[in-house]
């Protein structure tokens, strides 16, 4: 059978919009006569609409597009498509997540998703009611089983402890299907799209069947979709592979095996997810031009690679703003970066300001006005400075504190931490340092001199991170560790960790709660990134290392 699998980026609630790109979509593979198109999970509404779904009126909009894409598609094939379902057993939610096919303007199938994930940022069983039951559809002769996409993770642990009661593949399978498709909305992670391969293998192998997965594209808020749908043959081996983003994959279940196509590179696959999503966001914020702060340092550099290739250089402003404590470097560096860029640099130093905050405030708080307080007032200068720049110049600002600041509190509330997107928020500071290196090497973007640089606030004379961290290797490995599997402090020094460093990495954590719930929304590219996939109380108790 020939299926296309088109991957459609959808805007969250743009029922018209979406539409109009799905009849796009299959208006381009319609030359190439495929038996089944192939759409992503919830591609009319947008995933994830979130608690939009309580007002009666998404719902009935995403209707009224679906009803609309019914009368609109060409005839003689069938396309699946995902969308807001109504559930008609009269008991539970009043909605359903569910793929239905069209066919000659008529629904032949429909499929309820069956396992509703309530883990990390889905919260799907808040809204929705789950399948019942799990049925095939015979179409050119070949009996078809559509698993909508947590479907597929019937066997696995998403989350340490959770065990599904359900296994719809394998119901599938026992009902006699001879393919599995799997419409999806997938959010993109590191090393994911690896992992989707093999749950796909492990199921083709087990019912000697070809499974065809069809995910979605672009990036909503904090999650990027990165397509890459694929065919698994009968025999578990990678067939086809389709392209980061929005496009469309051609594929045959009955091709014979070859070769198979390599999965791409963990860092260029990451730099592409981190462009998609300051590319998504602002484009579905309407948003066209973005800037920053620039040190000269790492994570700032970084993150002015994401934004010049997000938006293009000529849409993205960097600005340097130097203090009595700036080492050369941070304007110099700072430049050669932009030079390679093509992007603008403007500077403009807070000596003045901060001169006048000293003055202001030493009568009451002392002269001079020293330690944290001082420091502080110069990085709550510079996010006055970047947010002016936001509302003159109708701007979004831009974020460059990494995961590892983040999670320490290594970062000025109000200061560095001000903006509206945490582009690398996400990324440890051993994983900014990878991708720094992966792109120098490949194109030269990121100057030796930024790499190599002792990574500093300089917001004192001879600052350095490490005089207030652990050193980033042993920092990160605890942080991963606690953050991203959940593990308690004894447990994370049971495995061999240095006792005084876990204690002050989740003492810090804990601490900084408050002000993470006040940062920019990060893109997430880890199994828990900061916001709505990490709930943490604010006041508790922090239990120490026994």
């Amino acid at each position: 059978m020939k299926i296309a699998l088109c991957q459609i980026d959808s805007v969250i609630a743009d029922f018209d919009g979406n539409v109009d790109r799905v009849l796009a979509a299959v208006n381009r593979v319609l030359p190439s006569s495929p038996d089944l198109i192939v759409l992503p999970e919830s591609v009319i509404s947008g995933y994830p609409p979130m608690d939009l779904l309580g007002q009666p009126s998404f719902a009935r909009r995403d209707e009224d597009a679906f009803r609309r894409l019914q009368r609109e598609l060409p005839g003689g094939v069938a396309v699946a498509v995902g969308h807001i379902g109504r559930n008609r057993s009269g008991r539970g939610r009043a909605l359903t997540n569910v793929v239905s096919v069209l066919l000659d303007g008529a629904i032949v199938f429909e499929q309820a998703k069956s396992l509703l994930p309530t883990y990390d940022v889905f919260d799907e069983a808040r809204y929705f009611e789950p399948a019942t039951e799990r049925a095939v559809w015979e179409y050119r002769g070949t009996r078809i089983g559509f698993a909508i996409c947590e479907d597929l993770w019937r066997e696995t642990e998403p989350v340490p402890g959770l065990r599904y009661a359900v296994d719809p593949p394998r119901e599938l399978l026992d009902a006699g299907a001879q393919l599995i498709v799997v419409p999806s909305a997938s959010p993109y992670q590191m090393d994911k799209l690896g992992l989707r391969a093999k749950l796909c293998a492990d199921l083709a192998r087990s019912g000697g069947v070809p499974v065809a997965y069809c995910n979605a594209a672009g990036a909503n808020d904090s999650l990027v979709f990165d397509g890459r749908s694929f065919l698994v043959g009968p025999d578990g081996g990678l067939r086809d592979l389709g392209p980061f983003g929005q496009g469309e994959l051609l594929v045959d279940s009955g091709s014979a095996p070859g070769s198979e196509p390599e999965l791409p590179d963990r860092w260029d696959e990451l730099e592409r997810a981190l462009v998609e999503g300051v590319r998504g966001y602002m484009t579905k914020c309407g948003f066209k031009k973005a800037h920053l702060g620039l040190s000269g340092g790492i994570d700032s550099a970084l993150v002015a690679v994401i934004g010049a290739k997000a938006l293009g250089p000529e849409n993205l402003t960097c600005i340097t703003m130097p203090s009595r404590y700036s080492s050369e470097g941070s304007v110099s560096h700072s430049r050669e970066l932009c030079d390679q860029l093509g992007c603008r640099m403007d500077t403009v130093s807070i000596e003045k300001p901060f001169a006048a905050f000293l003055d202001t405030l030493g009568p009451a708080f002392g002269s001079p006005v020293a330690g944290l307080t001082e420091e502080n007032l110069q990085a709550r200068i510079r996010g006055d400075i970047l947010m002016a720049f936001s509302n003159k110049h109708d701007s979004m600002l831009l974020t460059t504190g990494n995961k590892s600041e983040l999670a320490v509190g290594y970062c000025t509330l109000y200061g560095d931490m001000c903006g509206a997107l945490a582009p690398i928020g996400d990324l440890l500071k051993t994983e900014v340092y990878a991708l720094c290196e992966r792109i120098h090497a490949r194109d030269g973007t990121i100057p030796r001199s930024i790499i190599d640089k002792p990574p500093s606030a300089e917001l004192r004379p001879g600052q350095l991170d490490q005089d207030s961290l652990p050193p980033y290797p042993e920092l990160d490995a605890v942080l991963e560790l606690y953050l991203e599997r959940d593990l308690d402090a004894d447990a994370i020094v049971a495995l061999g960790h240095d006792p005084e460093t876990v204690r002050r990495a989740v003492k810090l954590t804990a601490r900084a709660e408050f002000k993470r719930r006040q940062a920019a929304p990060v893109i997430k590219v880890s199994p828990r990134a900061f916001g709505v996939g990490r709930r943490m109380p604010m006041a508790r108790v922090i239990h120490e290392v026994r």
